[in-house]
C-alpha cells in the first residue's frame, strides 16, 4: 500500500448460532461486503463451488478393497460460485415448475415474471447484469423525502362519572 491509499474498514465475521456449512448464505453476505470494499479475513473453502479433497477406494465386485485408490484433489470453481450469486439456480427452478406445475409456478412466480416482461429479460441473470449497470453508473443513495407535515393523533385521557 501505498502512502496516500487509506487502509479498508476491517472486520470480522460473527457467525453466532449459525451452521458454517459450505455455501451458506452468511458467506455470500460476508463475500458482498468484501466486494463492497470492508477488508474480512476469509478464504474460499466456505464458497459454493469449493470442493473437499477425497480419497475414494476402489472396490471390487464383491465388495472388497482393491489395492487401487483414487485421489480427488480440493479446488475452487469461480463459475460455480458466479453461478449462484447471478441467480442461476433459480432461473433453473422456475423453468422446472413452468414445466410441472403452471398453477403453482403463477402463484410463486406470477410478479417475478411481470419483472422480467417489464425490464425485457429473460433470466434472474440478465436482471442482475442490468442492476448492477444501474448501481456503477450512479451509486449515490438517493434518500426518499418524509412527510412535511406529520400528522399526531393527540388523545385525551377522560374518565367518565358512573352514577
Amino acid at each position: 500500500m501505498g502512502d496516500n491509499e487509506k487502509r479498508p474498514f476491517k472486520a470480522i465475521l460473527d457467525v453466532g448460532i449459525s451452521r458454517t456449512t459450505t455455501g451458506a448464505r452468511l458467506f455470500g453476505a460476508m463475500k458482498g461486503a468484501c466486494d463492497g470494499g470492508i477488508d474480512v479475513p476469509h478464504s474460499n473453502k466456505r464458497f459454493p463451488g469449493y470442493t473437499r479433497a477425497k480419497i475414494e477406494i476402489i472396490t471390487n465386485k464383491r465388495g472388497k478393497k482393491t489395492d487401487e485408490a483414487e485421489k480427488v484433489e480440493a479446488g475452487y470453481n469461480a463459475k460455480t460460485h458466479r453461478d449462484r450469486i447471478m441467480g442461476v439456480h433459480v432461473t433453473k427452478y422456475i423453468n422446472e415448475m413452468k414445466k410441472e406445475d403452471p398453477e403453482k409456478f403463477k402463484r410463486h412466480f406470477g410478479k417475478w415474471t411481470k419483472c422480467l416482461e417489464a425490464n425485457k429479460a429473460k433470466t434472474c441473470e440478465d436482471i442482475y447484469k442490468k442492476v448492477h449497470a444501474a448501481v456503477r453508473a450512479n451509486p449515490v443513495r438517493v434518500k426518499k423525502a418524509g412527510n412535511a407535515k406529520p400528522t399526531r393523533k393527540v388523545v385525551e385521557k377522560g374518565f367518565a362519572l358512573v352514577q
